[in-house]
């Protein structure tokens, strides 16, 4: 049977080619893909992730090649990103603990957090977490996408996420003991280099802003502790970890490989690679 893809995409801008890299790569594999938003607004590409011409200040070159900005343009202007999966309809809202009727709606949540597992368990083998600047804004510190991710991770069902995309991942963390699901894991991730500094536009298809708001690297290093790592692979043109039931890229030019490896997770078993295990 075909595997199915559950594709989660910022509703202030995702990166086109870590979209279409991943995309390209689960046709190829004959996956069947659903697209998901935080409020089930349509995702819409970051305008520079379609222009060529658009150099990347830390990189000091353009990371948007004209065929991959055509292919960009081209999905972004089609029906196919159209009516995404609602996640706040999907899932429940975790009530405060100051509501007077808390134990009540404690146990209404939880319930529905059992059914929205089971219906994971029924329709999607993996998940994917797309980057860019927008996912700082409405997918790192949502607490329906932190449940999301924590059903599939009880399910054992790979999780994969890209560049902004993996703080995700960090946040992600059991109400009881409140350690991030990385824990002890390896994973890559923006490494501080690739940031912007302040005084350079960061773009998402609502704001602009400075340096990011947080840097990635110390998070994902924080919370991998204390026998997990973050690979940055500065100076290296890829950075795609597997660390089962995680797949992490660093960003653009590692959109086809993180495709590919969740591939490979999926068809052959693939649970370590990208790092030296100890």
């Amino acid at each position: 049977m075909s595997k199915h893809i559950l594709v989660v995409l910022s509703e202030y801008g995702y990166w086109g080619e870590e979209l279409v890299g991943p995309l390209e790569t689960f046709e190829k594999a004959g996956y069947e893909i659903t697209f998901a938003t935080p409020t089930g607004r349509r995702a819409q590409a970051l305008p520079p992730s379609m222009d060529p011409t658009y150099i990347d200040p830390p990189l000091g070159k353009s990371v948007t090649s004209p065929e991959m900005a055509a292919k960009v343009r081209a999905l972004d202007g089609s029906s196919r990103l159209d009516n995404p999966l609602d996640l706040s309809a999907w899932l429940p809202d975790r009530p405060y603990r100051s509501d007077p009727g808390f134990l009540r709606a404690y146990e209404a949540y939880n319930s529905r957090l059992d059914r929205v597992r089971a219906e994971i368990a029924d329709r999607y083998d993996a998940l994917l977490i797309v980057g860019g600047s927008g996912p700082i804004v409405d997918l790192a510190n949502n607490w329906r996408v932190h449940d999301l991710i924590l059903a599939f991770h009880a399910l054992d069902r790979p999780i994969a996420a890209e560049c902004y995309g993996v703080a995700c991942l960090a946040f992600a963390r059991d109400q009881e003991d409140r350690t991030s699901i990385i824990r002890n894991k390896h994973v890559t991730g923006h490494c501080i280099e690739y940031d912007y500094k302040d005084g350079t536009g960061f773009m998402g298809t609502d704001f602009v802003i400075g340096p990011p708001p947080y840097p990635l690297e110390y998070i994902l290093r924080d919370a991998t502790a204390p026998d997990g790592s973050y690979i940055g692979n500065f100076g290296k043109e890829t950075s795609v970890i597997v660390d089962y039931p995680f797949i992490t890229g660093r960003s653009t030019p590692d959109s086809y490989l993180t495709g590919e490896k969740v591939v490979e997770v999926l068809e052959q078993g693939l649970r370590q690679w990208g790092f030296h295990a100890s």
